[in-house]
């Protein structure tokens, strides 16, 4: 694991910059060592304090690093302030030119049927001399069968990737990589949410200055109010609560 991780509210973060992160990560690759990376936000930490397993998921990640503005603010409340703000969306990209570069295999899984593989014809575009190992968009309810979730790690397995971005969404994303990655065996596996969406253009990120002061998620609320009304106005509402508990963790 990272060198430098504190304990933080519920769980842990490395605190680390990004470009310590991915020089962490190429190791990993280097010495073929499995690990999970995980980018926990507001909506992590929430869901930490009421699910034991996601916790458990997320205190054994190889790497934690903290992805939003506010949790950013807590820590530097508490503080204890944090390096840098390492989203998903960002890493994703400097790991993909890091792996043009080095010859790195990648695979991407997840999202909706087709879009994993728009993705992976952009990232080519985008980054010449990428090995883009395989893309697939399992089907839903896949986590119960256990014939497709063998499919999948042999498939995985098979595909000799050096980094898995997997993106289901939270919790369905970290719970697969965390149950199978010593299965398939691919050094680093990343939950890294919508990133497949933006990437093949399915999904728009917020603007650059919505993302660097903080409020993503009024763009985020804006653009899909329906399904992200409860979680940023109702769920995520209870980070104030828990911030002032662990005040003193």
């Amino acid at each position: 694991m990272a060198l430098n991780r504190m304990p933080f509210m519920n769980t842990y973060v490395d605190n680390i910059t990004e470009e310590q992160a991915i020089t962490h990560i190429e190791n990993c690759i280097i010495n073929r060592k499995i690990g999970h990376v995980i980018t926990p936000n507001v909506d992590q930490i929430v869901r930490i304090e009421r699910d034991p397993y996601f916790k458990e998921i997320c205190d054994n990640a190889e790497l934690l690093l903290v992805d939003g503005h506010p949790l950013m603010w807590i820590a530097k409340w508490y503080g204890k302030p944090i390096k840098e703000k390492i989203c998903g969306s960002d890493l994703v990209p400097h790991l993909c030119e890091l792996a043009s570069k080095k010859g790195y295999r990648v695979f991407l899984l997840g999202a909706a049927e087709g879009v994993a593989a728009k993705a992976a014809k952009i990232l080519e575009q985008d980054f010449p001399g990428i090995i883009i190992a395989g893309t697939y968009s399992p089907p839903f309810g896949f986590e119960k069968d256990e014939d497709e979730l063998q499919r999948i790690n042999t498939m995985l397995k098979e595909s000799k990737s050096d980094l898995l971005f997997v993106g289901m969404g939270v919790p369905k994303q970290d719970i697969f990589i965390y149950e199978n990655m010593h299965k398939y065996q691919i050094p680093m596996s990343f939950s890294i949410g919508a990133t497949i969406d933006f990437i093949a253009g399915e999904q728009k990120r917020a603007p650059r200055w919505m993302t660097d002061h903080g409020i993503e998620w009024i763009y985020r609320l804006f653009c899909d109010p329906k399904r992200m009304f409860k979680r940023y106005i109702i769920d995520d509402m209870k980070i104030f609560k828990l911030a002032w508990k662990y005040r003193k963790g």
